[in-house]
């Protein structure tokens, strides 16, 4: 007997950008030990895993559902990076940036794991962000979120500097349970 299908979900999508780097700083959270590295040839595996971790309570499924060729691909792209925040030696979350040919960096995906979240390290996490993106020298800077994403991710964007350019509506279809039984198997 097949499991029945999820049902699709629909989202609100905000597109953002911001114009100037963020002026204001954060201090780094104590009594925690956190390494921001950025990561060069990212293995497959550890991507899924990253992706996975930080975004399957947001119903990120996209790089999930990619082929391994058609995933190899996109993050082999130079102009993609994949950084990592550790906490206490441990994979903690991640933030990936993609440089345009049109002078903009756009902040493709950026998140905490759930045993990262309620330590401080969000905002301070997302300014180091931004502080990478800028480094990169773009014009802009442009970020995507949606209702689906954590509830204050669209007004913490909004405190760090970006203006709200466009909304939409978007399916997302969540991930099935053999779906999920299947990467936990080949991560």
């Amino acid at each position: 007997m097949r499991p029945p299908k999820l049902a699709s979900l629909t989202a609100h999508v905000t597109e953002l950008e911001m114009t100037a780097p963020p002026k204001q700083s954060l201090p780094m959270p104590v009594n925690i030990q956190t390494a921001i590295l950025r990561v060069s040839d990212i293995p497959l595996g550890y991507y899924r895993f990253l992706y996975l971790r930080v975004g399957r309570r947001w119903h990120w499924t996209e790089r999930l559902r990619m082929s391994d060729e058609d995933l190899a691909a996109l993050l082999g792209d130079k102009r993609r990076s994949v950084t990592v925040l550790y906490v206490n030696g441990a994979p903690a979350g991640f933030f990936e940036l993609h440089q345009g040919d049109d002078d903009v960096v756009e902040l493709v995906h950026f998140g905490l794991m759930e045993h990262a979240l309620g330590l401080g390290l969000g905002k301070w996490f997302l300014l180091q962000t931004l502080f990478a993106a800028w480094a990169l020298n773009p014009s802009k800077l442009k970020v995507t979120t949606n209702n689906l994403d954590h509830p204050r991710a669209l007004q913490l964007y909004q405190q760090f500097g970006f203006s709200p350019v466009a909304t939409r509506e978007a399916t997302v279809e969540p991930l099935t349970d053999a779906e999920l039984l299947s990467l936990v198997k080949n991560l």
